[in-house]
């Protein structure tokens, strides 16, 4: 299981508010390993593996993106 799969399964797991999942960032590790795939995929490009791993990154980074937009949604309601 990648690093950024294992802070989420982890964090998921532990429970949380609706202001922890607004609030909620992946470490300073995940940031910087995205950050460097997407450097090295825009110049000089990555391996297959590497290109999985980013598209799995960007995926959680969507589901997380939509998950908090619906929080943020639900609590201007109440």
């Amino acid at each position: 299981m990648n690093r950024a799969y294992e802070e989420i399964t982890d964090w998921l797991a532990g429970g949380f508010s609706p202001a922890d999942l607004v609030a909620y960032r992946p470490s300073e590790q995940v940031r910087e390993r995205v950050a460097d795939l997407i450097q090295r995929s825009k110049n000089e490009g990555i391996n297959a593996t590497e290109q999985e791993e980013l598209a799995h990154y960007l995926q959680l980074e969507h589901l997380l993106r939509l998950a908090k937009v619906k929080t943020r949604r639900m609590q201007s309601i109440f």
